[in-house]
């Protein structure tokens, strides 16, 4: 019998919803199963309905989701590594087997933050840099919370094809082509002169075991951000990006108090960032943000952009927010891993 409790079977249940929505139908059949099975691993199904924090922020499913990817990528369990190359579709009987074997390092897996590092959302970046580009005329120097791996501050180095505007380097091997919809973009370089960014566990793209872990989080039914997130990957071994370890609240409230150079446009930036933090440290961001914007000069100008899901996670919204002016903008709407972007600005 299972005995899971109601939170605990509405929050796999929900994110499988979830999953099918963005077009993952094959996540979305792990999530039920793994639902209809969890009674076979004990200490994670503890884990969840024991959970401190609210699950959907924590990304609990996807944490799930990734710890039985990373499974089957291993390829020890059988009937797993089966399902997931497609040779079969009993999902309860090589979940509810992996489930029973494996159950502490699912649980282990979940304990750790999520780490994507999704180059997809580069695109929706590289759009809001290219409205400031218009705005101040100026090169960039980007400082961004909750880097991972660093391969969004590589961004300039890769390529975009926006509703048909084409931008970044266009024989970059790392071509990021979203589903778009709305005008295009005006045409606008991408200029980078200096990227920083921060984690409280910076990852190295050279590590196996890292690597191992970012790949777990793509979805296992879309082989093409796969494949692009193995490219990015291989970019950062040879254009290393700079990660400093520390709370991203006091680091970028350092950062900001920082002398910035004129003719140069500041940039903070995040995505799917602000939901691990806590409240006080969003508010220290927003403060550290707003003393900044206000020293801001037609010389020296701010822009905050944001790629983050609303409140009550209805959308993912792009913004920017520009000083001298303090104008926030709503640029677009997105999918959560920037797969489409539904432009606005």
């Amino acid at each position: 019998m299972n005995m899971m409790l109601p939170s605990l079977e509405g929050e796999l249940r929900r994110q499988a919803r979830v999953a099918k929505r963005l077009g993952s139908p094959f996540v979305a059949a792990v999530l039920e199963a793994g639902h209809r099975q969890l009674d076979r691993a004990p200490r994670t199904a503890a884990l969840i309905a024991g959970w401190p924090r609210d699950p959907s922020a924590s990304a609990l499913a996807m944490r799930f989701n990734a710890a039985l990817h990373a499974l089957a990528r291993r390829g020890e369990l059988e009937a797993l590594r089966a399902l997931y190359s497609r040779e079969h579709e009993d999902y309860d009987g090589a979940i509810g087997a992996a489930l029973s074997a494996s159950d502490d390092f699912i649980a282990g897996y979940m304990e750790n933050t999520p780490q994507t590092n999704e180059v997809g959302r580069a695109a929706a970046i590289g759009a809001a840099l290219m409205v400031a580009r218009h705005k101040f005329g100026l090169p960039f120097e980007l400082f961004e919370l909750g880097s991972s791996c660093g391969l969004n501050l590589n961004l300039a180095r890769y390529g975009y094809d926006l509703g048909g505007v084409l931008a970044g380097e266009t024989d970059s091997p790392v071509q990021i082509v979203p589903l778009w919809t709305g005008p295009a973009p005006l045409p606008a370089p991408i200029e980078v002169t200096a990227a920083r960014g921060v984690d409280l566990n910076p990852l190295d793209a050279g590590d196996l075991a890292t690597r191992e872990r970012l790949m777990s989080y793509v979805w296992a039914d879309q082989p093409g951000r796969a494949r692009r997130l193995e490219r990015a990957l291989d970019m950062a071994l040879t254009h290393k990006p700079r990660i400093d370890q520390a709370d991203a609240a006091s680091w970028l409230a350092d950062r900001l108090a920082e002398p910035q150079q004129d003719g140069q446009c500041r940039v903070v930036f995040h995505s799917m960032v602000l939901q691990y933090l806590t409240s006080e440290d969003r508010a220290t961001v927003v403060r550290a943000i707003d003393r900044a914007g206000a020293n801001a000069s037609a010389e020296r100008p701010l822009a905050w952009i944001s790629f983050e899901w609303t409140p009550t996670r209805s959308e993912v919204r792009l913004s920017l927010t520009t000083w001298p002016s303090g104008e926030t903008r709503l640029l677009a709407t997105c999918h959560a891993y920037g797969n489409w972007i539904d432009w606005r600005g």
